[in-house]
C-alpha cells in the first residue's frame, strides 16, 4: 500500500510533461496516464512508438508517483484526496489541449494500469465525444456493485480496452463491466482478453492503439 495522499489536491501542483508535436502546432493530443509507480516521463515513451506526426502528448504527474493509495476495487472514500485530484489532473490535460484551439473530438486519452483507471473513470464521469479512449489493464473505479449512474454520451467515441484474463491487479469481470458501461454511454468498444499475459502492455494493444493516434491526427 502507498502512502495516503496530503492536502486536498496533492497532484494540483505537479508538472504537465508534454512530447511531440507543440500544442499550438498540433492537430490532434493524446492525454497519457502513467500507472502506480511509474511517471509522465516514462510513458510519453509510448506515444514515441506510434510515430505518427501532428499529435501532441500530455501527460499529468501523480504526487509520488502513485494516484491514489489503495487498489481501485477499494471504498473510494479510501482513496481520496488523490483520486478526485488525480481525476481533476486529467481535466486539467484536456483543458490545456482544448485551449490550444484543438478540439475534444481530436482528444484521446490513454492510460495504464492505475492510469487507465483514472482515465476510464474519468471519460465516464464526463462522457462527450472524444477522439478516442485506449483502456490498458485497468477498469472503473469503486467496490463490486458500484453504482454507474453516468450521464452524458459518448457519441460512438472509438474506446479500446485491453487487459490478461488472469491480470493479478485487474479481475476480468470488472474488465467486463467496464467494457459494458462504456457501450451503454455510447462508445464504440473493442475489447480484447489475452490469455495468461499478465499485467502488461503487448504488441497487439500498441498496434491496435497506434491505429486510433493515426486516425486521430486523420493520416
Amino acid at each position: 500500500m502507498a502512502r495516503a495522499h496530503s492536502g486536498d489536491d496533492p497532484h494540483g501542483d505537479q508538472p504537465l510533461v508534454t512530447a511531440g508535436a507543440d500544442l499550438a502546432d498540433a492537430e490532434a493530443a493524446v492525454v497519457m496516464v502513467h500507472g502506480r509507480g511509474a511517471s509522465a516521463k516514462s510513458i510519453l515513451g509510448m506515444g514515441g512508438e506510434f510515430d505518427v506526426q501532428g499529435v501532441a502528448y500530455l501527460a499529468p504527474q501523480a504526487a509520488g508517483n502513485t494516484w491514489y493509495p489503495n487498489s481501485f476495487l477499494e471504498p473510494m472514500e479510501t482513496n481520496q484526496p488523490g483520486l478526485d485530484s488525480g481525476l481533476a489532473a486529467v481535466g486539467a490535460a484536456i483543458e490545456a489541449a482544448t485551449d490550444a484551439g484543438i478540439t475534444r473530438e481530436r482528444i484521446m486519452l490513454l492510460g495504464f494500469s492505475q492510469g487507465a483507471c483514472l482515465a476510464s473513470e474519468f471519460v465516464a464521469r464526463n462522457a462527450t465525444r472524444y477522439g478516442g479512449l485506449a483502456v490498458l489493464s485497468g477498469g472503473l473505479i469503486g467496490p463490486e456493485g458500484t453504482p454507474r449512474e453516468y450521464d452524458g454520451s459518448l457519441e460512438d467515441t472509438p474506446v479500446f480496452v485491453g487487459c490478461s484474463d488472469r491480470d493479478p491487479h485487474i479481475p476480468l469481470e470488472r474488465v467486463k463491466e467496464t467494457t459494458s458501461v462504456l457501450e451503454d454511454l455510447g462508445g464504440k468498444v473493442t475489447e480484447r482478453i489475452y490469455e495468461g499475459m499478465g499485467h502488461g502492455v503487448n504488441d497487439d494493444e500498441m498496434e491496435f492503439v497506434s491505429g486510433m493516434v493515426r486516425s486521430l491526427a486523420g493520416d
